[in-house]
C-alpha cells in the first residue's frame, strides 16, 4: 500500500474503468490532476504483487474504488495514520461501507449516512428538454453562487461558505469549464436563476450530473424534468456516452423526476458526512 506515483494514472484509470459509473468521481479527479499526492491530496493504492487492486482518492472527500473489495482495509488504515481531514466518504456503497467500518474506530459518529441509488441514461431523454437551459456565464456568478449555496444548504443542512473559499472556487471552475447550466428568468429586469445543474464529474465517457436545483417557488411546474433533460443533451454534446447521477433514496420527488427523464437505476452510492 503506497501513494501512487506519476506514470501510474493509466493503471488507476484502468481500475476505475471496470465500473466507470461507480468510479467516475475518482476517475475525474485523476484525469484532472493526476494521481501523485500534493499537499496530501491525491491517490493511494493497494497492490497484490504488481496488480493495483484498489485505490482511495484523498481530498476534501474520500472516494474509494475497489471492484473486488480487496485492499480497502489497508487504505483506511493509511487515512487513520495520517489523520487526514475530510468532509465525507462517497462512492460505490460496498466500497464506502468497507472503508468506513475501519475509519469509524477512530472517528466520531457521522452527521449523516445517505443511501443513494445510482442512475444512468445512455440515450435521448424521454422528456422534452427546456429550450432555454444553457451554459452559465461568468458574469452570472453573482446570481449563481446564491442559488448554489441554497441548493447545498437545503441538501446538507448547513452552508458551504463556512469552510473557506473552496466552494466559491468550485462554482467558478465549473462555469469556466462550460459544465454549469442554468435557466435564468427576469422579473422587473432583474435576473434570477430558477434552475441549475452541473456536470460535476466527467471521465471515462461518463458525465455525472450534480447540484440539480429548482427555485422552491417554481417547483411542481415540470422545470426540474425539462431542465435535467436539457443538461443531459448538453452532456452528450460534450462527448459523454453515459449520463449518470445519484439521488437520496428518501427524495421521492426527485426520483420520480429522473424516472420521467428516462434514467434507470444501476447501482447504489453511499455518502457518509462527517
Amino acid at each position: 500500500m503506497r501513494a501512487l506515483t506519476p506514470g501510474e494514472e493509466a493503471s488507476a484509470l484502468d481500475l476505475c474503468a471496470r465500473d466507470p459509473v461507480a468510479a467516475v468521481l475518482a476517475a475525474a479527479r485523476i484525469e484532472e490532476g493526476g494521481v501523485s499526492p500534493v499537499l496530501g491530496v491525491g491517490a493511494w493504492g493497494a497492490f497484490e504483487g504488481e496488480e493495483l487492486v484498489s485505490l482511495l482518492w484523498l481530498g476534501s472527500n474520500l472516494v474509494p474504488v475497489s471492484p473486488s473489495g480487496r485492499g480497502l482495509a489497508a487504505l483506511a488504515g493509511q487515512v487513520i495514520q495520517r489523520t487526514r481531514r475530510f468532509s465525507s466518504v462517497v462512492g460505490d456503497s460496498a466500497a464506502v461501507h468497507v472503508v468506513w467500518s475501519h475509519l469509524a474506530q477512530a472517528m466520531p459518529e457521522p452527521r449523516q449516512v445517505r443511501r443513494q441509488p445510482s442512475l444512468t441514461l445512455t440515450g435521448p431523454p424521454a422528456t422534452a428538454p427546456h429550450p432555454l437551459v444553457r451554459p452559465a456565464r461568468e458574469d452570472e456568478l453573482d446570481i449563481l453562487l446564491p442559488a448554489s449555496v441554497a441548493m447545498f444548504t437545503e441538501e446538507y443542512g448547513y452552508s458551504p461558505l463556512g469552510s473557506g473559499a473552496g466552494y466559491q472556487r468550485r462554482v467558478r471552475q465549473l462555469v469556466e469549464s462550460g459544465r454549469s447550466f442554468v435557466l435564468v428568468e427576469h422579473e422587473g429586469g432583474v435576473p434570477r436563476i430558477v434552475f441549475k445543474a452541473e456536470i460535476g464529474a466527467f471521465a471515462l465517457g461518463v458525465a455525472q450530473l450534480q447540484g440539480v436545483w429548482v427555485d422552491p417557488s417554481r417547483r411542481g411546474e415540470g422545470i426540474g424534468a425539462a431542465g435535467t433533460a436539457a443538461v443531459v443533451e448538453h452532456a452528450f454534446a460534450l462527448g459523454a456516452e453515459t449520463v449518470s447521477l445519484y439521488v437520496n433514496d428518501y427524495n421521492s420527488r426527485a426520483r420520480r423526476t429522473y424516472r420521467r427523464v428516462g434514467f434507470t437505476e444501476v447501482g447504489e452510492y453511499t455518502t457518509i458526512v462527517v
